[in-house]
């Protein structure tokens, strides 16, 4: 196992830099330190074929260029997913938020954490190697309140496994959510659509939104519905349904209510299982956070030079963003975003990488 450091660029307020985590298995996952971004995780299909399964960018100037729009594969904070109006009320007091979606706030706002420098310090363990990522968010920035000292972790282990956790404390009273942002297509980077993948999600509600994908604030059951992954799906399978939900989301672009047994709030737990049936590539998704936000890259236009040189367009990577339901500080029955002076945000996701 090791760890790779090289440069990757500069930015005004200093060096970008790439680490290069291997396992003993062959497995490599890249991580710059702008925005934590995972730019390539480089895993084998059945026959042994190494291959990178997830979208992003080949230069800095590109994710610099582009990243703000797409997210790719970067820490998104310090709210992931979406505030209603760019504000939200904290103690009797209104917060005025940046808005960089419509008339609302999504992943932080105009400059959120996928945006900024982050300082990294490898480190490797026994069965593990990883890098600790730190950044101290002022406070005030975007409009947020409380300095938020965030750091994140992600250790690969020999068992094929990329371990995610998070981690914040706070001066002042404020909400935080953190995700990763990643497009997987377990088929290869620019393989073509992941809509012949075949999906599990262990969730028996999701939270339907309004045309603006602002939560309504009610769980609706899955049963019945294009929304019914329960049982392995293939993503595309009715993708192209005419309920109301998919028309709203231009495909699916929705938060999951994961289903966790009795006490077992902060626990790990299944969200998600996929396979590319074609590589017998597989992915499993575990964390500790209420929901999971499926999307299939409805909005992915043929806009972006990936990579490795080919155009993403619609349905070429999918997402599986763990975090807290959207606009949860405006949803007073939604599990609860505050973090308070002398409290611990921690948050665990674990992405473990297979074939069948």
């Amino acid at each position: 196992m090791q760890v790779q450091i090289e440069p990757f660029g500069q930015v005004a307020n200093g060096q970008v830099d790439r680490y290069t985590l291997t396992n003993n298995q062959g497995l490599a996952v890249q991580i710059l330190t702008l925005g934590g971004i995972i730019q390539t995780i480089t895993v084998p299909d059945r026959t042994g074929t190494m291959a990178n399964i997830v979208l992003g960018f080949a230069s800095l100037e590109d994710y610099l260029r582009e990243n703000q729009l797409v997210h790719f594969g970067c820490i998104t904070g310090r709210y992931a997913n979406r505030i209603a109006n760019g504000r939200f009320i904290l103690d009797g007091q209104t917060y005025h938020l940046s808005t960089n979606d419509g008339p609302n706030t999504l992943h932080g706002g105009t400059q959120g954490f996928g945006a900024h420098l982050w300082a990294g310090e490898a480190f490797e363990e026994a069965d593990a190697v990883g890098v600790h990522l730190t950044r101290t968010s002022p406070d005030g920035e975007e409009g947020f309140p409380g300095t938020l000292a965030t750091t994140v972790t992600y250790r690969l282990t020999n068992t094929n496994e990329l371990q995610i956790a998070y981690d914040a404390t706070t001066d002042k009273p404020t909400v935080v959510t953190l995700t990763n942002h990643t497009y997987f297509n377990l088929g290869g980077e620019a393989s073509g659509s992941i809509l012949r993948h075949i999906l599990t999600l262990h969730a028996s509600h999701f939270t339907p939104t309004h045309v603006d994908a602002i939560p309504v604030g009610e769980h609706a059951d899955v049963a019945g519905t294009p929304f019914d992954f329960r049982k392995p799906t293939a993503i595309g399978a009715r993708v192209r349904s005419d309920h109301p939900q998919i028309q709203v989301g231009h495909g699916y672009d929705h938060n999951f209510v994961i289903d966790r047994e009795q006490g077992a709030a902060c626990a790990l737990a299944p969200a998600a299982w996929v396979q590319d049936p074609k590589s017998g590539r597989t992915l499993s998704v575990h964390t500790t956070e209420p929901g999971v936000q499926f999307y299939t890259g409805n909005f992915l236009r043929g806009n972006q030079v990936g990579i490795s040189g080919s155009i993403y367009r619609q349905s070429d990577g999918f997402a599986l963003e763990t975090e807290h339901f959207p606009d949860s500080p405006n949803q007073p029955d939604y599990p609860s975003t505050v973090l308070r002076p002398g409290e611990q945000y921690h948050s665990e996701t674990v992405f473990a990488f297979g074939v069948s």
